[in-house]
């Protein structure tokens, strides 16, 4: 049985640790109204008083609806302060500007990529550090967007499983609404990251925890950690 409560303070100390090191003044991170975001701003909320939650809504609805209203709730629910930015606009300017026609995967990148850079324009400006929110399941597979969601300064919950975000966030009594949820990544209609990536964060977890899964799984799962491994390392130079 994991001791939630030494868990808890051992992150806090983390957060705080890193903090001191950089001489920042606060900590920003991005509120999706997921539960990965969710458990990165209360631990954050507990390291300090000078943090701020953004929500940037773009482009997909589910953004402007449930998402938003579990990410409003999360931040009255622990007392941190939110902005909301919308990059629709934004988006829009920038496909508009690029004279290709962009893959369905480039699409759905640009979203996470203008949050990464709202969070550093924003971060710097207050002295604060951004504060990265992917959780070990989504490393593994690499399931995030190199340069978008997996750039930051320091991640609390990056030793985590999918499972075990869930558990921590029912210990700290988040809003119920975002532990219940199906995870997405709400960078288009209807999507979930399970349905996405045909595999289930049970399945996921199972392996990455004991070795073991279904056959169909491991080989979808073993194929998506093969393919992402660029995203894992530092970007190649010459010389090294």
């Amino acid at each position: 049985m994991r001791d939630y409560k030494i868990e808890t303070e051992k992150r806090v100390a983390f957060i705080k640790e890193k903090m001191a090191e950089a001489h920042a003044k606060g900590l920003v991170f991005g509120n999706s109204g997921g539960k990965d975001s969710a458990l990165v701003g209360i631990l954050c909320s507990m390291a300090t008083e000078n943090v701020l939650a953004v929500a940037m809504p773009c482009h997909s609805k589910r953004n402007y609806g449930e998402d938003m209203d579990d990410a409003v709730a999360l931040a009255k629910a622990f007392g941190i302060k939110m902005i909301t930015v919308d990059l629709t606009a934004t988006r829009s300017e920038l496909t508009d500007a690029v004279d290709i026609e962009l893959s369905k995967a480039a699409l759905s990148n640009i979203a996470p990529r203008l949050r990464m850079t709202t969070l550093y324009a924003i971060g710097q400006t207050r002295n604060a550090l951004v504060v990265g929110t992917g959780n070990r399941s989504e490393r593994y597979m690499g399931y995030f967007t190199k340069w978008g969601d997996g750039a930051f300064d320091l991640n609390p919950i990056a030793d985590l499983t999918a499972t075990e975000i869930f558990e921590f966030l029912r210990y700290l009594k988040a809003p119920l609404n975002i532990i219940e949820k199906a995870p997405s990544a709400g960078l288009f209609e209807g999507q979930t990251d399970e349905q996405e990536m045909g595999v289930t964060y049970k399945a996921i977890d199972e392996f990455i925890t004991t070795g073991e899964t279904d056959p169909e799984s491991k080989e979808i799962i073993e194929r998506y950690h093969r393919v992402s491994e660029h995203k894992r390392r530092m970007p190649t130079v010459y010389g090294e």
